[in-house]
């Protein structure tokens, strides 16, 4: 397979769960800044919003069906990606969701769902992608991770472990791929303003019993998810990292947190080590 010469305003871009939120934002500003984007998400009856965003602009955005927990469907996106553009500079894992429940009452079945599309569907992304990235012997793959993937929260178990799991699966693939010139980069927003707090899902097996042993923690932490999400940063903050990412002339990081409440939640968690161990 022979790669078109391009210059670098011609680099191609893919990103996963682009409907919206971190997704949408991230897809339209890499057009905007020179990338021919391929936005994917897993079902295109939810593509009219970025669709006409794009067109609005006049960005190069095309939108194709990808779902990340196929392996039918990743495999026939990027092939038809390549297939037209023979290359892909940059591809950035967003799909992903989060669930909530308790772990004694969440079923072994929906924390496999769960990470199967936090954790396997990326796996499944990766590992279509590597192999092109290794032949043009360069590459940038940003993992959309979390502040969930450096620090635990209640109610959040399954959600917490996946990105534990993206974060140490992406530092292990950095030392595997940096040797043929592709990086590896995570991306840890805290509380942003996107659909999430809207698409999570509750344990099918959680219960809504008021005299479970989780009714009051269940209670005050649900009640508070709404206004924190809304103080959270912008999805088009989260972008900014990832563009900055991946156009720095500088080598990047292997992580970047984004919004005020990552940086003030790490801090916190420094300072809670630094004490436990000194006790």
């Amino acid at each position: 397979m022979g790669y078109k010469n391009r210059n670098e305003n011609e680099r191609v871009a893919v990103v996963t769960g682009s409907s919206s939120g971190i997704g949408f934002e991230t897809s339209l500003l890499l057009a905007k800044n020179g990338f021919d984007t391929y936005a994917t998400m897993r079902g295109l009856d939810k593509s009219g919003k970025i669709s006409d965003s794009a067109n609005k602009s006049k960005q190069p955005v095309h939108i194709i069906q990808l779902d990340v927990t196929d392996d039918k469907s990743v495999k026939e996106a990027i092939h038809k990606i390549i297939n037209e553009q023979e290359r892909i500079d940059v591809l950035v894992n967003n799909a992903g969701y989060g669930l909530v429940g308790p772990l004694e009452e969440l079923s072994i079945e929906v924390f496999k769902e769960q990470f199967e599309t936090n954790v396997f569907g990326v796996i499944r992304v990766v590992q279509h992608v590597i192999p092109i990235m290794r032949k043009q012997g360069h590459g940038t793959i940003v993992n959309v991770s979390s502040i969930n993937g450096r620090m635990g929260f209640p109610l959040t178990c399954a959600y917490v472990s996946s990105k534990f799991a993206l974060e140490g699966l992406s530092e292990s693939m950095a030392f595997e791929i940096e040797q043929f010139g592709i990086k590896s980069i995570l991306i840890e927003p805290g509380l942003t303003k996107t659909n999430f707090d809207i698409n999570l899902k509750i344990g099918k097996s959680v219960s809504s019993n008021p005299n479970s042993p989780y009714a009051e923690i269940t209670q005050k932490r649900g009640s508070g998810f709404k206004p924190r999400f809304e103080n959270g940063a912008s999805a088009k903050e989260v972008a900014k990292v990832i563009l900055k990412a991946v156009t720095s002339e500088n080598p990047p990081k292997l992580r970047y947190l984004v919004g005020d409440d990552a940086f003030e939640l790490m801090e916190i968690r420094k300072i809670v080590l630094t004490q436990s161990l000194e006790n």
